[in-house]
């Protein structure tokens, strides 16, 4: 009996000195993760349309102030919310500037609605009057508004309906009125188009004020899906205290029914609507626009397999439809195709990949090529725009994938790069492109940002975050590597000890993400939980698989239809390659993941040749049939056109095969990623007898940053890795 109470208290009190660890770890590794990892930035500002000034919030966020873009210079404060007429407000959120630079639309108390979307209490100001008013006197939230190029008019929505408040006569005009929840919106994207899409608005003003064009959504034929909200903790609802309440919305898994989209124009005038007819067998419209002309609207559409992408210009007052560019691909057309599509008054630029690396197209409205801007074995990743002697400014891999430069190309094709060759650079360019901010950081240099002149000549720093780089002045530095497996050359990096000693054997954690196109070893500075570990003994690798960016569009399509595959073979291999180097413990590695990285790394653990010792998998993918149509199918097809890679890329298939430690972590209000995927898998662990853990974040999202969850998720990941490697 003796002996029994001396277990038990020995027991007790290596408890409790764990439990001491965790949560020391909980309060340092808060430093090191989202929020209180985030460099300085920038106060957000909007450029006047000279681009001479820019407006931005002041500190005591109830002011907007205008700078001098060259001196930084105050020059007025534009609004007071203590001095504006007819309203005051004690604090804002942001504001939206028109064209003509004479109104601003100020919000307070902003709501997210879903990733991107919000809505507010919006307020309209006109600048020489120092008038505040209402956006609204019949609701008092409003979402996605948008002022007319004249400035005399705003289009909104409110409860899926869209408004049209004219300001000259206070008036306001429903533009459509059949707006439901879960079965009509106007105006605005369904949840799958802005996630999927990248976008919170579909309106469009005619350059004459005369017509606004939108996307109306039909999703009454979408399927339903619902998860429980609890009171909880962080930011509790009280109304949940005893009975969950449940979270519903429209959300097309893969094979089913999309919303059904089309295009209308309403006449400000007539106010009639007219609906514009497209082709049938169009499935998405990811984007509309007015190009410089009442009589030209753009639409862009895609087909359901998002391989075929066809531009049209409408007249929307004829309503007749010229289709005047179509791309096709054997995989997919990439997102940025649609996503940064330019116009101007006599072409459109476009980026298009269809050479097999990313570049710069120039295009009339008639479907005639122009010019190919940019070529190269190097892809361009972001275009700015074109200043008023044809200078095109771009950002590229041009130095190498792990590298972003911002650069301009002349008529000649004459390249000059505006960055530092190395590192990770973008910018954001006046509407006159005489002036651009540029952002730029390396692996051992935090983010700066200084302006420019368009000549390339350095005016004022903005940021150069000197104090930030000391906090963490004795975090190890990232080392890039490469390594080759079946012919393949690959991008790594590994981050080490601060008193790294070769003649040691370290665990090893391979953290990796591997969704397409996406790129993790990269040029650039960023402090995050692998800083932590690698100070509490671990070594910490990355390795881009293919199907990764940067690379072109052979080495990321050859995942098409099969996700799962290639990316396994190669973080597998990326294992092998750690595990052979004379300082890593074989027996000793983990792999993590959090989205597709959690998938992978579920994809990883459960093959045959799996090397790792544990794993974490944060809100993983489990099985491709439950996630979103628009992503999902845009790389897998649908599961009737592609059962077997559906079933090949199914972490839940092969769940019997997982032989290592296992960790799981959902928050259980992920809208995105739905936590159903996790419960699913630990099922299918639980039927064949395998064990796992798990820690759920009740009313958390796909992010789990509230009220200090992302430090705990890493804590645990810690705790785990210790315990089981």
């Amino acid at each position: 009996m003796r002996k029994l109470k001396y277990i038990i208290s020995s027991v007790i009190i290596v408890s409790s000195v764990i439990l001491m660890q965790a949560i020391n770890h909980v309060e340092q590794i808060g430093k090191y993760v989202f929020p209180e990892n985030t460099p300085n930035a920038p106060n957000p500002y909007v450029y006047m349309p000279d681009g001479l000034s820019y407006l931005s919030i002041g500190r005591d966020n109830k002011t907007i102030i205008k700078y001098d873009t060259k001196t930084g210079k105050e020059l007025e404060i534009v609004f007071d919310g203590d001095k504006s007429r007819e309203n005051r407000l004690d604090q804002l959120d942001g504001f939206e500037l028109s064209i003509d630079g004479s109104k601003m639309l100020i919000y307070r108390n902003k709501k997210m609605i879903y990733r991107r979307s919000f809505d507010a209490e919006y307020y309209v100001f006109e600048i020489k009057r120092n008038i505040l008013t209402r956006l609204s006197d019949d609701f008092v939230r409003q979402q996605a508004p948008m002022f007319s190029p004249d400035a005399r008019m705003v289009a909104f929505v409110a409860e899926n309906n869209i408004y049209i408040k004219k300001l000259d006569y206070k008036t306001e005009v429903a533009v459509t009125n059949d707006g439901k929840k879960n079965e009509i919106i106007n105006g605005v994207p369904d949840w799958t188009y802005e996630e999927e899409f990248t976008t919170d608005v579909s309106m469009s003003w005619s350059p004459d004020n005369m017509s606004l064009c939108f996307i109306k959504y039909n999703e009454k034929d979408v399927k339903t899906y619902s998860f429980p909200l609890y009171k909880g903790a962080c930011n509790p609802k009280v109304k949940y205290e005893y009975y969950p309440g449940d979270f519903t919305y429209k959300y097309p898994v893969a094979g089913e029914q999309n919303s059904k989209v089309t295009v209308y124009s309403y006449n400000v005038e007539t106010r009639k609507l007219k609906n514009i007819p497209l082709s049938e067998n169009i499935e998405y419209i990811p984007r509309i626009s007015y190009a410089f002309s009442p009589e030209r609207l753009i639409v862009t559409t895609l087909n359901r397999a998002q391989n075929r992408m066809e531009i049209f210009s409408v007249n929307p007052k004829s309503t007749v439809v010229k289709s005047i560019y179509v791309e096709e691909s054997s995989t997919w057309i990439t997102p940025e195709t649609y996503e940064t599509l330019k116009y101007y008054p006599e072409y459109f630029v476009i980026n298009s990949d269809k050479t097999g690396y990313s570049h710069i197209y120039q295009y009339s409205y008639t479907g005639n090529q122009i010019r190919q801007v940019t070529s190269g074995n190097f892809e361009v990743t972001d275009f700015y725009g074109i200043d008023v002697l044809g200078n095109v400014y771009f950002q590229s891999t041009i130095n190498g994938a792990i590298n972003r430069a911002v650069s301009k190309i002349d008529k000649k094709g004459k390249i000059t790069h505006l960055s530092p060759e190395m590192g990770m650079a973008s910018a954001v360019f006046a509407p006159t492109m005489d002036f651009y901010v540029l952002n730029y950081n390396n692996v051992t240099t935090p983010p700066s940002y200084k302006v420019y002149n368009n000549k390339g000549k350095e005016l004022r720093t903005l940021e150069d975050n000197s104090v930030y780089a000391e906090k963490y002045s004795l975090v190890p530095t990232k080392e890039f590597f490469t390594f080759s497996n079946d012919g393949i050359i690959f991008n790594g990096y590994i981050i080490k000890p601060l008193d790294f000693n070769p003649s040691k054997k370290y665990p090893i954690i391979m953290s990796q993400y591997s969704g397409p196109g996406s790129q993790e070893v990269l040029n650039r500075w960023r402090i995050d939980w692998d800083c932590y570990f690698a100070q509490q003994g671990y070594i910490v690798m990355c390795v881009d698989g293919r199907g990764t960016g940067g690379r072109g569009k052979e080495f990321e399509a050859v995942v098409y239809k099969r996700l799962g595959y290639y990316e396994t073979i190669d973080q597998i291999a990326a294992a092998n390659y750690a595990a052979s180097l004379p300082y890593v413990d074989a027996n000793r590695i983990g792999i993590y993941g959090w989205s597709y990285g959690g998938y992978e790394a579920l994809m990883a653990v459960s093959d045959k040749n799996s090397p790792y010792a544990a794993a974490v998998a944060v809100a993983p993918v489990t099985d491709w049939r439950y996630y979103d149509s628009v992503y999902t199918e845009r790389y897998m097809l649908t599961p009737k056109e592609n059962e077997d890679g559906y079933d090949a890329g199914s972490p839940i298939k092969r769940a019997e095969n997982v032989k290592c430690r296992l960790l799981l972590m959902s928050g259980t209000a992920d809208d995105n990623v739905h936590v159903q995927n996790t419960l699913e898998y630990v099922s299918a662990l639980q039927y064949h007898g395998v064990l796992c853990d798990m820690l759920l974040f009740p009313n958390m999202n796909h992010s789990i940053y509230h009220c200090n969850s992302r430090a705990l998720v890493y804590a645990k990941m810690l705790d785990f890795f210790n315990r089981n490697m």
